[in-house]
């Protein structure tokens, strides 16, 4: 019998895996509902296009949005080993200061400030670049700068400048405000997912065991306590328990932990009752307080071949193919997201609250049309949402898709903002400093100015950015789901370690702060004392309000 079982082996889950089975004296099994990550569109950073596709995806979509005209949107969630960051666009974003800060002042979450998480962030990172008060290598997790910018890149910089918003070489860094490249979770120009960086080096530890292919179905509870975990292999497999001496560990991520909680009786009763499912243990913020950022995109043709676009015609495609290989640069060595930045739509945010992604083509995601001739996406998500969505079970069956209900706009704060954001990207492609580059605005077209307008534009067009969170809140008082040591509260044996823990999600991609989650959750398992709190010269705010380029 293992110590601990590990539920979910995505971005948190393969760092508690690692950090645990490093004591020879403790045994770890980790269990994956999706397969092996040896496809190569799993290690190549172009790959991530195929992702959002379908490949490695567990193929689910939102229930209609009723604040978006009844919009039912595509909704990728990773099945396979590494979760999110096996498909992502590997984009390494850590949000701002003052979210952690605000997770500890304003959601009682001590320990979790912004000076106290940051040690996590630099223990995982090997950093390509940095190393300061902000950054670090020697950890397991590759992080590097882009190999392949294209020119149109730094005309983007010079557009956005123009505009006051000012070139930031590290959105990590002292400060958060401004444009610039990405870093990246590639090492080798390969993609450094956590299943490449924390169990690869790893996978001959006589006391870890990682099975893939076995769906949770249940969390076996016993007398308060959790025992063990329920698992069949594949639809109409037989099921078996593994059962865990010391605690069982759910990192099933932001839509998968509040499911199979339901599906074991943990959550809201009523809730429970109403769908067929017997009560263990009722917890009404289970699957509540669920938060997504919505993305609205401008796409812009091009004046010539200034993007990635001709490389999806089959003679191209096998030239891009030769450079990766023998010269590591060209298109597939680019995530075709790595450049971007963060601004403000309301300018009375406390911090950057608009985040930009330029796609280098014009058809990258599912469901975004790829224009005749080569063009450009300029991305814009609304990073503070105030709705809040809910996942739940339809019933008892573990295998029917998750009542997923982010709840977009259904606070008109939230839908002012979006409008303002691709307002703010459309006036970025429209600078003189990209006239060399961009011909003409596609969508959402010169026609389309009013708000009225924009918002049914957003309401046809608009996606995820799969930044899920929120769904098994920590903190205190009655809706939180975990304490701040991420034990399940009225439950002992159980914790909870993935986005779903956030009780905001942090202001940009979610996959870095799901890997500090993991980083930070190993140590309270294993009743370590926490990294000490990072030191700043000078005592200078990290991620201060650096506007006056704007002013």
């Amino acid at each position: 019998m293992p110590d601990y079982v590990i539920v979910g082996g995505g971005s948190a889950g393969c760092v508690i895996a690692n950090r645990l089975s490093a004591d020879p004296s403790v045994t770890v099994t980790l269990i994956e509902a999706g397969g092996r990550d040896t496809h190569p569109f799993f290690h190549w950073p172009a790959g991530f296009a195929k992702m959002t596709k379908g490949i490695g995806s567990w193929g689910w979509s939102t229930v209609p949005q009723k604040h978006m005209q009844d919009r039912v949107l595509w909704y990728t969630q990773a099945k396979v080993i590494g979760g999110g960051s096996s498909i992502n666009a590997q984009i390494y974003t850590r949000g701002n200061a003052l979210d952690y800060d605000a997770w500890a002042e304003e959601e009682g979450c001590a320990g979790w400030s912004y000076r106290e998480v940051l040690p996590y962030f630099k223990r995982a990172e090997d950093n390509q670049r940095f190393n300061d008060d902000y950054h670090a290598y020697g950890g397991p997790l590759g992080v590097s700068m882009p190999v392949s910018p294209l020119p149109i890149c730094d005309a983007y910089f010079r557009a956005a400048q123009d505009m006051g918003i000012p070139y930031n070489p590290d959105v990590n860094g002292r400060t958060q405000d401004g444009v610039g490249f990405y870093q990246l979770t590639q090492r080798d120009v390969r993609r450094s997912s956590a299943s490449i960086a924390y169990l690869n080096p790893i996978r001959d530890r006589a006391n870890l065991t990682v099975l893939t292919g076995l769906q949770a179905t249940r969390i076996v509870v016993e007398r308060g306590r959790a025992v063990g975990v329920e698992v069949v292999e594949g639809k109409g497999g037989g099921s078996r328990i593994i059962r865990a001496d010391r605690e069982v560990i759910l990192s099933s991520g932001a839509i998968g932990s509040p499911r199979l909680l339901q599906l074991s009786g943990i959550g809201p009763a009523d809730e429970l009752k109403r769908v067929g499912v017997p009560v263990v243990h009722d917890l009404p913020g289970v699957g509540a307080n669920m938060q997504d950022h919505l993305d609205l995109f401008v796409i812009a043709e091009c004046t010539g071949d200034h993007t990635y676009d001709k490389y999806a015609k089959p003679w191209w495609s096998a030239w891009a193919g030769l450079q990766y290989f023998l010269l590591k640069k060209g298109p597939v060595a680019s995530s075709l997201f790595e450049t971007g930045g963060f601004w403000y739509a309301d300018p009375d945010a406390r911090s950057p609250d608009i985040q930009l992604h330029l796609g280098l083509g014009s058809g990258i995601e599912a469901g975004v049309a790829k224009l005749r001739n080569a063009g450009v996406t300029l991305n814009s998500a609304f990073l503070r949402p105030r709705s809040r969505g809910t996942v739940r079970i339809p019933g008892p069956d573990p295998f029917a898709m998750p009542l997923i209900d982010p709840n977009y706009w259904a606070d008109p704060y939230d839908r002012e903002m979006s409008i303002r954001g691709l307002r703010l990207a459309r006036e970025i492609l429209s600078q003189p400093a990209l006239k060399a580059f961009v011909m003409a605005e596609r969508l959402p077209g010169p026609d389309v100015r009013t708000d009225q307008e924009l918002f049914e534009y957003g309401c046809r067009h608009a996606k995820t950015d799969h930044h899920p969170a929120g769904t098994c809140r920590m903190g205190v008082g009655p809706d939180a789901v975990v304490t701040p040591d991420l034990k399940v509260r009225g439950l002992d044996g159980l914790r909870v370690a993935d986005a779903s823990i956030m009780p905001r999600v942090p202001s940009s991609n979610t996959n870095a702060p799901t890997i500090m989650v993991g980083e930070k959750a190993a140590d309270l398992i294993l009743g370590r004392d926490p990294l000490p709190p990072a030191v700043f010269a000078g005592n200078r705010r990290p991620h201060a309000l650096v506007r006056e380029a704007a002013q």
